[in-house]
């Protein structure tokens, strides 16, 4: 259980997006597009994704 990750990468531009949407983004290490970042699995995280869910997309890697 311990140690498990999700990776996002940014799909969509802040530009003309609330400050919140924004902040969210650099939260979770992404500010430009296509970049990726991997983050622990947590309840925290989640919401973050499901907040700019429309900005950001989960990577499969297997």
């Amino acid at each position: 259980m311990a140690g498990k990750t999700v990776t996002v990468e940014q799909i969509g531009s802040p530009i003309r997006r609330p400050k919140n949407q924004r902040q969210t983004l650099i939260g979770l290490g992404l500010n430009k597009m296509h970049r990726r970042s991997t983050l622990e699995d947590t309840a925290a995280v989640r919401g973050m994704i499901a907040k700019v869910s429309h900005l950001v997309r989960v990577v499969e890697e297997s």
